[in-house]
């Protein structure tokens, strides 16, 4: 069995070898941020797998023997350290106890400008003030399943490549493309250029019922807005149209990434 080229053993808390593990739970943070590095970290062998696989460039691996042994297929044509340590020492320099037993450090790959995105793309979401992680990593997962295309974040979004919402998305945020508009919701102009039919989803009543706006046919982007109050007035006044999920009376939303999975099962035509 053939493992990574350097793998070094750590009985040391303090080793500084893994810093770039070191206290995630504070030090995980976006490079904009203070004392932010603005790494990639996957947790877990499966999402390891796919950080393994993306364009980021991996600086490292740490993780339990059996953890670090089971991705031996994947590393092993890399030229980085992997790092092995008890599950004690582990928890100490990570700063909690992490169930997945391994972990793999990321520098960025550069970003895609949005043009770019839009040109080669036939199905794309977009994305209003999604601040929780978790939601935003779970729309990535679900974008990955049901085929679409890539994700464009507008304002109020919050970083897809924090450590839980790559964790959250199982690692398919890695391998989603996605790219920033800047002037919001002035970009949007960026989608129709490109002949996009903009779709805003939203529970009002008098919305076009998702049965009947044909989100399979042409060129499509669907919006997305926040977890409370859903897409701004703006965003929706510059979509082609205004789409609802028909519900049971009594309920008046759905959690955000489970409406993104309704609607991009209906931009398949499955």
């Amino acid at each position: 069995m053939r493992y990574v080229t350097h793998m070094v053993e750590i009985s040391e808390v303090d080793d500084p070898r893994v810093d770039d593990f070191r206290d995630l739970s504070r030090a995980d943070r976006r490079p904009d941020r203070p004392g932010g590095r603005g790494l990639v970290i996957a947790e877990g062998v499966v999402v390891v797998e796919r950080l393994l696989a993306s364009p980021y460039p991996v600086r490292a691996l740490f993780g339990v023997r059996r953890r670090i042994e089971a991705l031996a297929g994947a590393t092993a044509a890399l030229d980085v350290p992997a790092y092995v340590a008890s599950a004690d020492v582990m928890a100490q320099v990570v700063g909690f106890h992490l169930n997945r037993g391994v972990l793999a450090v990321a520098d960025r790959a550069p970003v895609i400008p949005p043009a770019e995105l839009i040109e080669r793309s036939r199905r794309l979401v977009v994305l209003e003030g999604i601040g929780d992680h978790e939601n935003l990593g779970a729309l990535f997962r679900n974008a990955a399943a049901l085929g679409v295309d890539g994700v464009l974040l507008g304002a109020g979004c919050s970083d897809p490549l924090y450590r839980r919402s790559v964790r959250v998305s199982m690692g398919h945020v890695l391998r989603v493309p996605f790219a920033h508009l800047e002037s919001w919701p002035e970009d949007l102009k960026l989608l129709r250029d490109n002949g996009f039919r903009l779709a805003a989803l939203t529970p009002r009543a008098d919305a076009k019922s998702l049965r009947d706006a044909a989100l399979d046919e042409g060129r499509v982007a669907v919006l997305l807005g926040s977890e409370g109050p859903g897409l701004t007035e703006e965003a929706i006044t510059a979509a082609d149209l205004a789409v609802r999920i028909p519900m049971a009376g009594g309920v008046d939303s759905l959690n955000v990434a489970t409406a993104g999975a309704i609607a991009f099962n209906a931009m398949s035509g499955a």
